[in-house]
């Protein structure tokens, strides 16, 4: 084993990786308040794992969307216990997302040298409520379908450009396949891949900053 990990270590200086990450101080500041960003983090991992498993069930056309989250429901094994906890963890991870945006804003996460920080978090809070209102219409339920009516019908209000910002939106002049196709793909391709990029960004960031001071 130990020759394995020298030729690991030799080009990919693992050690060096875990010095720097060892090396860190956690401020004496820090408490339970501070971790919710990373169990907002959490959630969304625990998201994009059992939302993948639902994904070798899931039919997302008009006619099968319903009968197949029933399907997961009550006849896949442990789909029942995937799918709820991929609804509570999306609960979640709103939840905890809304208490880790108030926490940075009354520690003064936002101000310099941080700003950048602060703008991916917000861009990521968007994402985040994203996913909740895309994923809401998934099961094709009554809910899902008038709660999707509803959202997309909010831009006609807008002078204009509202009734092509609908169509764009629902894929026709109605909520309909090409509805639940855009939705599907933005929640599970779209979103979850702006997402990936926008942590990427917001991590490293955090780590070279440090943790905002005490209220």
């Amino acid at each position: 084993m130990s020759k394995v990990y020298d030729w690991f270590e030799e080009r990919l200086e693992i050690q060096a990786i875990a010095d720097d990450i060892t090396s860190k101080y956690v401020p004496p500041h820090v408490n339970i308040f501070y971790c919710l960003g990373g169990i907002t983090l959490t959630c969304f991992l625990v998201q994009v794992a059992t939302g993948f498993a639902m994904t070798f069930y899931y039919r997302p056309t008009v006619t099968e969307a319903f009968a197949s989250v029933q399907y997961i429901m009550t006849e896949a094994n442990f789909g029942w216990l995937i799918r709820s906890v991929h609804r509570w963890s999306a609960s979640m991870m709103v939840l905890m997302m809304i208490l880790h945006v108030f926490r940075v804003y009354l520690t003064g996460g936002f101000k310099k040298p941080r700003e950048l920080t602060w703008v991916t978090g917000v861009v990521l809070g968007v994402l985040t409520a994203s996913f909740g209102v895309t994923g809401y219409s998934l099961p094709w339920d009554q809910v899902g379908y008038w709660a999707v009516k509803i959202v997309t019908g909010v831009p006609e209000a807008i002078p204009v450009i509202g009734s092509s910002l609908v169509e764009l939106l629902r894929g026709s002049a109605s909520v309909g396949q090409s509805t639940l196709t855009r939705f599907y793909s933005l929640h599970t391709f779209v979103l979850p891949l702006l997402t990936a990029v926008f942590m990427l960004m917001h991590f490293p960031m955090i780590r070279k900053q440090g943790i905002s001071g005490p209220l």
